[in-house]
């Protein structure tokens, strides 16, 4: 996967996959805070097709309550996960989930900034693992 667009294999779609980053009893999922963002991540062990990092992004009704709002942050962070997706290894299978927590609508610099610091975090605790 050379080019810039999202692939559908970079998708997190696996409902025990998602099942398993959510699970608060399981120590493998490691969460950051970096405002407006939250990020839940894991090393997904088990054997999958997908050698690289798939993610979802969630954001909450309880923050947005317009659709349209909601759509719009959603489509925010999916472009600066696209455009900064080369800041975490490619050959690494991981399960990532960006999680908005602000009340608010913020621009895209902000989110973009929020992601970059989280994308440079997780990098650098797997190269901490290994």
């Amino acid at each position: 996967m050379l080019g810039l667009r999202l692939y559908k294999i970079e998708k997190l779609r696996s409902e025990i996959a998602i099942g398993q980053l959510f699970d608060r009893s399981n120590p493998a999922a490691r969460s950051i805070m970096a405002f407006p963002l939250r990020v839940l991540w894991r090393h997904n062990i088990s054997r999958r097709s997908a050698d690289c990092p798939q993610f979802l992004v969630s954001v909450p009704k309880k923050r947005l309550r317009h659709a349209v709002d909601r759509v719009r942050m959603r489509r925010r962070i999916r472009e600066a996960y696209r455009l900064n997706r080369h800041l975490i290894p490619r050959d690494i299978s991981l399960d990532i989930a960006f999680i908005y927590v602000s009340s608010e609508i913020l621009p895209y610099k902000d989110v973009e900034k929020a992601l970059c610091r989280a994308l440079t975090r997780i990098s650098t605790s797997i190269d901490q693992q290994d």
